[in-house]
């Protein structure tokens, strides 16, 4: 195996970072990497990478689900509504991560993203930067897959501009990974040549 593929028992390689753990697992070898061209899908995952920094991303997952029942799932329209005693509320909700900041920046970009046009919109602006079609990185190795770049700078400072926070760079790049504008499985996993053909 090369530097960040590994072979589990059911004689697939997967990419180092999902483990063993059957979620992670299933989130690799379903949702990571496939692009995603739903503007509402697109936001939530932006909000989660958000809450994500500083945790690891399997914390996320196993509060995916609290986390669609606390922002209305993540509907847009319903979060630019929420008030003061929304994010009170939130606070006190166990099954999310409490971080006020982060809370109240999800309606300043439920705003934004409102403000951009909707979901079409949203698409539009993201999936542009890519040329409409998925970046195809072909990397042999894990040291090969940076934290953020040029086009994860750019597209952090658009969305800061639009008004969305918690979207610095290495934020971007690993929504950038998630939702398939990038195609950063490594070379030799099961999953590379599969959203390579999805794009």
């Amino acid at each position: 195996m090369s530097d960040g593929l590994v072979q589990h028992p059911d004689g697939k390689s997967r990419c180092w970072w999902c483990g063993a753990d059957p979620l992670y697992m299933a989130y690799h070898d379903t949702e990571w990497g496939v692009p995603e061209r739903d503007g509402r899908a697109l936001f939530e995952k932006l909000i989660l990478d958000g809450f994500q920094a500083g945790l690891s991303w399997i914390t996320i997952l196993r509060k995916r689900d609290a986390f669609r029942r606390a922002f209305a799932d993540f509907d847009p329209a319903e979060i630019a509504r929420f008030t003061d005693a929304h994010v009170e509320a939130l606070m006190l909700d166990a099954g999310i991560v409490r971080n006020r900041a982060k809370i109240e920046g999800t309606i300043l970009s439920a705003r934004a993203y409102l403000a951009m046009g909707g979901a079409d919109a949203f698409s539009r602006f993201l999936w542009d930067f890519v040329g409409g079609a998925p970046l195809q990185t072909r990397r042999a190795k894990r040291g090969d897959i940076p934290p953020a770049d040029e086009m994860s700078r750019a597209v952090s400072a658009a969305l800061k501009k639009a008004g969305f926070k918690f979207c610095g760079p290495t934020i971007v790049y690993a929504f950038m990974q998630a939702c398939g504008l990038v195609n950063d499985h490594l070379v030799g996993c099961h999953r590379q040549i599969v959203c390579e053909e999805l794009a």
